[in-house]
């Protein structure tokens, strides 16, 4: 009887008005986790035929990193048991992709050169450049945008849809400034202003807005902390 207690603490299931939360032992075996989900599975009562919509379900996985095929025998193992069921992970660890990514979105990469009209240059992470972006020419970050020279084209920062992306420039007189999903046009009055380092960010209001460089340190520090 305490083995079969022990046992079980390999899964436990908890209801929570979003669904039902399977907190998986990332200690043991696969295969003792599979079978005993399917044992609890059992002592269940069947699903009704008559049930109508989707059974939220949540597998916390901790740190044991399921794989496609693992997963596959789980949400088969669930759905054998329970009708409609809509699955998702919540794991502690990250695919090699998934690290690899992360690892570039933190890169700066820095770049020495004059972007031209119908030029794109696009890099996953920060852009630094250095030098102008001319009529026409577009840059593109996943990540903030910083540019030491005369930006006068497109630039695209937070283009995977991060909005508390950045763009600073020495000189900006942009023709679209995009953060995320945000775009901002200058009026026509903004081609004869004072040309000082300025930086664009998306408010609260989720309003871009242009302020001075020297404003950031408030406005992002953590970005702020990075230069």
């Amino acid at each position: 009887m305490v083995q079969k207690q022990l046992r079980k603490q390999n899964v436990l299931i908890k209801g929570t008005k979003d669904g039902l939360t399977f907190i998986l032992n990332d200690q043991c075996s696969f295969d003792s986790l599979l079978t005993e989900l399917n044992d609890k599975l059992s002592d269940r009562p069947p699903s009704s035929d008559s049930e109508e919509g989707q059974v939220r379900i949540k597998l916390v996985s901790g740190k044991r990193y399921l794989d496609p095929q693992q997963l596959d025998a789980l949400k088969e193992a669930l759905s054998n048991h329970i009708n409609g069921v809509e699955v998702t992970v919540e794991s502690e660890v990250m695919s090699k992709e998934e690290a690899e990514k992360a690892i570039r979105s933190q890169e700066v990469n820095r770049l020495l050169r004059i972007v031209r009209s119908g030029q794109v240059i696009e890099v996953t992470g920060d852009l630094l450049l250095i030098g102008d972006v001319n009529p026409g020419g577009t840059i593109k970050a996943s990540g903030n945008i910083f540019v030491i020279g005369k930006m006068r084209g497109i630039a695209h920062a937070g283009c995977e849809g991060n909005r508390q992306s950045v763009i600073c420039g020495s000189s900006m007189l942009p023709s679209q400034l995009r953060i995320a999903d945000v775009i901002r046009r200058p009026p026509e009055e903004e081609s004869d202003k004072e040309l000082i380092m300025e930086c664009a960010f998306v408010d609260e209001g989720g309003e871009m807005v242009i302020d001075k460089v020297q404003h950031l340190q408030n406005i992002r520090p953590e970005i702020a902390s990075m230069i």
